[in-house]
């Protein structure tokens, strides 16, 4: 029997004339098994409990791949859906290392914080089945969502920009249309809470935040009042990527101003 062990892409590889069985182990006891079969040009993906893959499948492709891009794309999503199961072995997991690193599996949940102050907790699955979250002062997370947007504005946008004046294989300069005078309202939740103080006066102590940013609440007066008597001057400072909205709270009214494209109803 001519069996040939090796590691591929972080996953165990083991041989067999022509199929290939590829095995990763991931930290809460499940098992991701694929194996393609070069004879038939057909491959197979499961996850499966303990780390030898012999215990009771958890879930399988439907049918067998018939390319070998469908294939992976398959046991890459099997992984990023095994990892985010609870521990299915028994044992205490090892404590995390001074500096963690990981490819984070799925989206990262973001939500308030439950320690009673103004606080974010995020969270992150790793592929190799740890859930590590962060908890965030109210400061911390506003610096974040900062840094992030400096990341897209800076890194990413340029990217966009580059792809977009190269589209087709052309280069050159981009003509710049002749305008006068144009005015934007604001863009990150940075420039909302910039513009409400120097324009309407509306400083933080009357200012909420979501974790996302998504929307962001001015509650109390004289605030308050002075945003609804301003109401159409506001709607025009805002646009395009803000709205105003008027909330009726027990014993008070909030403006809520919501980021465009979103959910526009009242939960």
């Amino acid at each position: 029997m001519d069996l040939r062990h090796e590691v591929v892409r972080g996953w165990e590889l083991v041989r067999h004339g022509r199929v290939a069985s590829y095995r990763k182990h991931l930290a809460n006891n499940v098992t991701v098994l694929a194996t393609w079969d070069d004879e038939s040009g057909t491959g197979t993906v499961e996850a499966r409990v303990e780390p030898l893959g012999i215990g009771r499948t958890l879930t399988r492709g439907r049918k067998g791949f018939r390319d070998q891009e469908s294939f992976w794309t398959a046991a890459h999503c099997v992984v990023e859906m095994a990892a985010n199961l609870p521990s299915l072995g028994a044992g205490d997991e090892s404590p995390a290392a001074s500096e963690l690193v990981g490819e984070v599996a799925g989206t990262v949940e973001a939500e308030p914080g439950s320690g009673g102050g103004p606080e974010a907790e995020l969270t992150f699955t790793l592929t190799g089945g740890r859930k590590v979250t962060l908890v965030l002062s109210d400061e911390q997370a506003f610096d974040l969502c900062s840094r992030v947007h400096s990341l897209d504005k800076h890194v990413w946008s340029e990217q966009r920009d580059h792809d977009e004046h190269t589209d087709g294989g052309t280069t050159g300069v981009v003509e710049v249309p002749d305008v006068d005078h144009v005015e934007s309202g604001p863009d990150t939740g940075h420039d909302l809470v910039t513009l409400l103080e120097s324009r309407f006066g509306v400083t933080a102590d009357h200012l909420m935040a979501h974790v996302d940013w998504s929307a962001l609440i001015v509650v109390g007066d004289p605030a308050v009042a002075s945003l609804v008597e301003r109401g159409d001057e506001l709607h025009a400072a805002l646009r395009p990527r803000w709205y105003p909205v008027v909330v009726d709270r027990p014993g008070e009214q909030w403006v809520v101003l919501r980021r465009t494209g979103l959910d526009h109803g009242e939960g």
